[in-house]
């Protein structure tokens, strides 16, 4: 049973550690990139790729420090995320964070993760997140894929003017959920139709 909670974090308004800065590193990096292109992440590692230094280079939020992991580089930041090749130095960044009550993810050990970093669909303003609870990320990237070519690529322009119209309703915000309920009904027989 999946007991996640799903939620939309503004990472560019966190500052997110990530240690390590190899091949995982640079996944998680370009992850958490594509879906928030000014996410503050700073990177601690001994080594980092050349990869990880051109995503620096072109990206003012993102600060390198080449060190081995320390503790004191847990100060000040909100959720860190473990990718180096060693676990012990994962699982020490994942108990030294947990100590300080910060979120963490640990790469591949889904027992050492408060969140898990999905698959992600964007169209415009619509974002839909997809957890298959750590068990199978080719999963839930097959279905990333098929949420892409089903949603149709006009729907930021319907939400946009949904938008818009609900900015011009009047009334208690009971009325304007049932208003909205109204108006976005036609949506699941259009989704049924796919």
């Amino acid at each position: 049973m999946n007991e996640l909670y799903p939620i939309f974090l503004k990472v560019s308004q966190l500052n997110t550690l990530l240690v390590g800065a190899g091949f995982v590193g640079l996944e998680k990096l370009t992850f958490l990139l594509k879906s928030s292109p000014h996410a503050l992440v700073t990177v601690v590692s001994k080594e980092i790729s050349n990869d990880i230094r051109e995503l620096a280079e072109n990206n003012p939020t993102i600060t390198l420090i080449q060190d081995v992991y320390h503790e004191k580089y847990l100060e000040g930041r909100h959720m860190v995320i473990a990718a180096t090749n060693f676990k012990e130095v994962n699982k020490l960044v994942y108990r030294d964070a947990k100590a300080r009550c910060l979120l963490v993810n640990v790469a591949d050990t889904p027992e050492y993760c408060d969140f898990y970093l999905g698959g992600i669909v964007t169209k415009g303003n619509v974002k839909i997140a997809i957890s298959t609870n750590g068990k199978s990320p080719t999963t839930a990237k097959r279905l990333r894929q098929l949420l892409e070519e089903i949603i149709p690529e006009d729907i930021n322009e319907m939400v946009e003017n949904i938008h818009q119209y609900r900015e011009t309703l009047k009334g208690d915000f009971e009325y304007k959920v049932e208003a909205l309920n109204q108006l976005t009904a036609g949506l699941i027989d259009k989704g049924r139709q796919i």
